[in-house]
């Protein structure tokens, strides 16, 4: 990768020297914007939670940290971002440890030509093989350091090409520490690459990519139990015999991916399909097979009506940039296999998330959304919105590529799976059902019920045990009153009813906004229902918020429930803490 980092140097002076040469002031005309924030957590001793100085350790405070700053001059952009984790704040990766700069790059446009050295952030269609993303709430970031080209080379034709590896942490690039990503990616907008389809109602989009990972394997041993069979006289015996196997990893693993879009009016159609070769890696107990994926969506939209639906087949589609890599959050994934489940924005509806399963996995998703006409008897005089929605996630169908070689054995094919298959463990399920109303100028309200079906051992252990389904009933009401167009009072209350996990919860929250500067809260999370008598915790904070222009600061002091914390089907666990958490923000 040296090569590599060299390269970007020479393109920096390069792209830069073009600015300067032709403006007679290089600060005339430019301009400088950006963001920060800073989290900052205190932790206190909880004996109920079973916190303690030992458990805390030096942990008795927190902070992360970013800032970004962007600077623009007519073709020519720079952007810099510096990252502080001192100490990572309870739940991120303790190797976030540290200050410094992950994330810089030089952009420069040039007639067709976009131009990127540094780090970027790309995604090729839907994410199947290709997406660079970071999420500040989860610390996830697994950008790419190289180059990134985009070209309009026609007219409705766009290509993008990159090569680059991946962020890690702190750790700097060496050949061994992770792989080199490089990809081509192409869009085709028909209705503008041909004059008869110019005015057509209906748009057509045609795209595909192509993704390459090299990297220098290991040299890796496996044992595994081998079966014999020995005949002695007229009958035969079966025995196991511990054996050891010295495997032949691949260096290249390629993958691509095909995908169509088609609109008009308010329907929209789109579909990809994306194939990963051989990848033996942590993630699938090193098998050799390879990978598919198909992710469609549908949807349609008129005035008060909106019904969106998708549905996803994964198969083996574990993709990052070093094949030993394991863990949660997950890091190095150069692909992004999209969620078909709804992000809840209630506590207790998000208690129990989903994440992705990428070594198999089908789902499903669907949602309506209809408006009662205002002014009718249903709808009042403001109208009345009702949401229904169901996700559903399922293993895929695995059978045995031969009898006496289980399913996922390493240094095999691992498995067959007829395609879009649907196989018999449930994974996740999510009914709901949301209603919306303004009863007058003054008062709103909205109510909903939750149903869902959450297999713990697979999402959070990854060990299937049908006694281990989690049956949740959620209900929700959440008020807001308005005393001025200052002021208003909402009220929210929940309910969680299992007879699973910790048993039965209870919430409520009371949150009055002056606008456009406080807001003052008070929340409780109650686990009535636990089976554990001194297990019956408040889960209580206390919050509040002030704004001045682009300035924010937020102050909580309580108690944070441990969980899964999950964006987009990717998770982090969150564990148990007490404390007072401090967040500033602030634009220029």
């Amino acid at each position: 990768m040296k090569n590599i980092y060299i390269s970007s140097k020479f393109l920096l002076i390069i792209l830069f020297l073009p600015s300067l040469t032709f403006s007679q002031n290089f600060l005339e005309g430019s301009k400088v914007s950006g963001n920060t924030q800073i989290d900052a957590q205190v932790y206190s001793q909880d004996s109920k939670l079973g916190i303690t100085d030992s458990t805390l350790n030096y942990k008795k405070f927190g902070m992360n940290g970013f800032t970004n700053v962007r600077y623009t001059n007519g073709n020519f952009s720079a952007y810099m971002r510096v990252e502080g984790y001192l100490n990572p704040m309870v739940g991120y990766d303790p190797r976030y440890e540290g200050v410094g700069v992950p994330y810089w790059n030089v952009n420069y446009k040039i007639g067709n030509l976009e131009m990127t050295a540094g780090h970027f952030y790309e995604q090729f269609g839907s994410g199947l093989i290709m997406r660079g993303w970071e999420e500040w709430t989860l610390g996830y970031d697994n950008n790419f350091y190289g180059f990134n080209a985009k070209f309009a080379a026609a007219k409705g034709v766009m290509i993008k090409g990159l090569v680059g590896v991946q962020r890690y942490f702190w750790e700097p690039y060496t050949p061994d520490s992770r792989g080199i990503v490089k990809g081509v990616d192409g869009d085709f907008y028909l209705n503008d690459m041909f004059k008869g389809m110019n005015n057509a109602k209906t748009k057509i989009t045609l795209g595909g990519s192509f993704v390459s990972k090299y990297e220098k394997v290991p040299t890796m041993n496996f044992s595994r139990d081998s079966a014999y069979s020995v005949i002695v006289g007229t009958d035969t015996t079966n025995w196991i015999k511990k054996t050891t196997y010295r495997y032949n990893l691949p260096h290249n693993v390629g993958s691509w991916a095909a995908r169509i879009n088609i609109s008009n009016g308010g329907f929209s159609f789109y579909s990809e399909y994306a194939e990963k070769g051989n990848d033996p890696n942590a993630t699938n107990n090193y098998i050799y097979l390879k990978g598919q994926a198909i992710y469609s969506t549908i949807s349609y939209s008129r005035k008060g009506l909106g019904i969106y639906f998708s549905s996803k087949w994964i198969n083996n589609m574990s993709y990052k940039s070093r094949l030993t890599e394991s863990g949660n959050p997950p890091m190095l994934d150069i692909n992004y296999l999209p969620a078909t489940t709804k992000v809840h924005q209630y506590s207790f509806a998000a208690m129990y998330p989903y994440a992705t399963q990428p070594n198999g996995e089908f789902g499903l998703q669907g949602e309506v959304v209809y408006t009662i006409p205002k002014k009718s008897k249903l709808g009042g005089k403001y109208g009345t919105t009702i949401t229904v929605s169901y996700s559903l996630a399922n293993s895929i169908k695995k059978e045995q590529i031969s009898t006496g070689i289980p399913i996922d054995s390493t240094g095999t094919k691992g498995y067959k799976s007829p395609f879009y298959s649907f196989g018999d463990i449930p994974y996740y399920r999510d009914f709901d059902v949301k209603f919306e109303h303004k009863f007058n100028k003054t008062f709103k309200a909205k109510a909903a019920y939750y149903n869902q079906t959450y297999n713990k051992h697979v999402i959070e252990d990854e060990i299937y045990d049908k006694d281990e389904l989690v049956y949740a009933h959620i209900g929700v009401l959440d008020m807001t009153y308005k005393f001025t167009w200052k002021k208003s009072l909402r009220l929210e209350a929940q309910g969680l009813w299992t007879k699973e996990d910790k048993g039965n919860w209870a919430a409520m929250t009371l949150e009055y906004n002056i606008a456009p500067k406080w807001s003052f809260a008070i929340m409780d999370e109650w686990n009535y229902g636990n089976d554990n008598v001194d297990m019956r915790i408040h889960y209580y904070n206390v919050a509040i918020g002030y704004t001045k222009g682009t300035n924010r600061i937020a102050v909580r002091y309580g108690r944070q429930r441990e969980g899964l914390l999950c964006v987009g089907g990717v998770c982090r666990y969150v564990p148990n803490s007490t404390g007072l958490t401090i967040t500033l923000t602030s634009s220029f």
